[in-house]
């Protein structure tokens, strides 16, 4: 069977017009002699607003209660999804994650996927029936529901369909595509037909929320085929691919940017063997993730500065925990800094030549943009900035590579 996962957000599915807009694609793919399997989120912002009615209720978060209720949207969403399809004609099956069964670690609230049992997917379809799985979801060994965190949806469909061996898997959502840049900052930023996989990935890491990384991490694997596309156009949006088949790899494809970042700097602490890890064993303890990182020696030898970004959310929980171990880690101050923005230019093409970082530094000199921090890979080169900089910087780089 030629198979075609479609998997549509809640933006895709938040009222009844958009629902019919969604299953004229369905129909579409399947009189082109295709079947469908579809993958839905919940409708609108019903799962954020699920997760309201725990606001107060803190010894929950970690319950598979939580997750029994936040799985709630995805299920209303199939089950809606299924009955409007026989309007249109079209045998439709609503699976839930436990029907299926998606098979999951013990979770509850992040879990991740460790097999998937298709086999009444596959005997649906041979019945001639669309199967519409709710995303996000899936049991664990305890038979308990648990839910795959934010995104999580996405990598419902992607696993599905790698599983399913299907040709692609197209995930509908707000965008029509990846662009260049956001389109918001710069209004000349243009769609990207074709990318690879490690540029999505490091656009996703940093900054860009068009995909969710596992999803981009499981197409890889599996090397299966991604379009990134908007249920309210009838485009054809970014096909995420592996690299071998991009005939021309671009230098730079794209530049990103993250605001969601905080800066901490440790002065005054001793230069010795070990230091660095203590400190950084400290943030893995407490699950706060690191990204940048750099580290100044003082001329006497003996002292040292140690700055690096963590995500905002950890703002809070970084200082705490600094704070707490000052007299193991015997440092002189500490500051920590919200106002800052990572700024990102990616491409496949940078592997190969020379002059990137040189371009990027000095178009942000010429706009007298300090870089507090570096950070590079083969693809990318990331700078922090001052945030009340991020557009000007963005822009000015779009137009200095010539996006």
């Amino acid at each position: 069977m030629k198979i075609i996962v479609k998997k549509f957000g809640g933006t895709s599915l938040s009222d009844i017009d958009r629902i019919n807009r969604a299953i004229s694609y369905i129909v579409k793919t399947k009189s082109a002699g295709y079947k469908v399997v579809i993958v839905v989120s919940a409708m609108g912002k019903e799962t954020d607003r699920l997760l309201t009615l725990t606001d107060n209720l803190e010894e929950y978060r970690e319950s598979d209660d939580l997750s029994a209720l936040l799985s709630a949207g995805e299920q209303i969403s199939s089950s809606i999804f299924s009955i409007m399809l026989h309007k249109q004609k079209v045998k439709g099956q609503s699976f839930q994650g436990w029907q299926v069964p998606i098979l999951t670690n013990s979770g509850p609230n992040n879990a991740y996927i460790e097999s998937i049992d298709t086999k009444q997917i596959i005997k649906s379809l041979k019945l001639g029936m669309t199967p519409i799985v709710s995303g996000f979801q899936g049991i664990n060994k305890a038979n308990r529901i648990t839910t795959l965190g934010r995104g999580g949806s996405d990598t419902t469909a992607v696993a599905l369909a790698a599983k399913l061996n299907a040709v692609r898997c197209d995930i509908y959502t707000d965008v029509d595509g990846v662009y260049t840049t956001d389109p918001n900052i710069d209004q000349n930023a243009k769609k990207i037909p074709k990318m690879s996989y490690e540029e999505m990935l490091e656009m996703a890491s940093t900054g860009s929320k068009v995909l969710h990384t596992r999803s981009v991490e499981l197409a890889m694997k599996n090397n299966l085929t991604l379009q990134v596309l908007s249920s309210l156009t009838k485009e054809t949006g970014t096909f995420i691919v592996d690299e071998k088949e991009l005939i021309e790899k671009e230098i730079v494809s794209g530049v990103s940017y993250s605001k969601n970042e905080a800066k901490v700097t440790i002065s005054g602490i001793l230069d010795k063997p070990g230091i660095s890890a203590k400190i950084f064993s400290l943030m893995t303890e407490n699950n706060i993730n690191v990204d940048m990182i750099v580290q100044n020696i003082s001329q006497d030898g003996i002292s040292a500065n140690i700055t690096f970004t963590i995500s905002q959310k950890d703002f809070d929980i970084t200082k705490s925990v600094i704070e707490k171990n000052h007299n193991s880690l015997k440092y002189k101050s500490l500051s920590l800094d919200k106002n800052v923005a990572k700024i990102s230019v990616i491409g496949m093409g940078m592997m190969s030549q020379a002059g990137v970082a040189e371009k990027m530094f000095k178009t942000l000199a010429k706009n007298e943009i300090n870089i507090l921090a570096i950070s590079t890979s083969e693809i990318k080169i990331s700078v922090l900035i001052e945030e009340k900089h991020t557009n000007i910087a963005v822009k000015s780089l779009h137009e200095a590579y010539n996006l």
